[in-house]
């Protein structure tokens, strides 16, 4: 028995049939939070953005008028439940002291800095982090989720030109933050070309 698509478990969703959410909740999930880990950097943050995205499709779903894929409107809302944590985070002070009434000697024991044995070593993650946002949304969308520059530029509701700019800087970027050597402009839009 193949499953139903997700136009017909929206309407029986819509129509009251609760196990039809719970079934599109299973098909998407690993796909939002993929989505909120790779722009928010952080596995608690990113379960909270992907608990909220679907919290905010279940009561949405209403609005939902299929000119576009369903999956497109789930980025859509996905990324806005990313962008307002982004935005928070940046409201938010750095660092918390726990407790206020301990003297700013004992903050415990030094903790050793590895940095120097691990530079060159950083993983695609970490370096993804320090893309600027515009550009890491886009990239991870592009290159993580694959979708096609198409669909980006209706998810982020931005001309396909800002799309392929964004993918082309996010790639630059994410080059450097790797210590890497970006490749020259050519290269890399006839790579861009060849895989589009």
């Amino acid at each position: 028995m193949s499953e139903a698509p997700d136009q017909e478990l929206i309407e029986r969703y819509l129509a009251g049939d609760a196990d039809a959410f719970a079934t599109l909740v299973r098909r998407h999930q690993a796909l939002v939070y993929t989505l909120c880990l790779r722009v928010l950097g952080d596995r608690e943050d990113a379960a909270d953005a992907a608990q909220e995205s679907l919290v905010i499709v279940a009561r949405k779903l209403g609005t939902f008028r299929g000119d576009a894929r369903f999956t497109t409107w789930l980025h859509r809302v996905t990324m806005n439940v990313c962008y307002d944590q982004l935005r928070a985070a940046k409201r938010r002070p750095a660092v918390r002291r726990l407790d206020p009434d301990l003297p700013e000697t004992d903050l415990g024991p030094p903790v050793q800095d590895h940095a120097d044995e691990v530079a060159g070593t950083r993983d695609a993650a970490a370096a993804l982090a320090e893309v600027p946002e515009d550009f890491r949304v886009a990239l991870v969308l592009a290159d993580v989720q694959d979708l096609p520059y198409e669909e980006i530029a209706k998810v982020l509701d931005v001309p396909i030109g800002t799309v392929k700019s964004r993918v082309h800087r996010g790639r630059l970027a994410l080059a450097l933050a790797m210590g890497l050597e970006p490749q020259e402009p050519d290269a890399v839009r006839r790579t861009s070309e060849e895989e589009r």
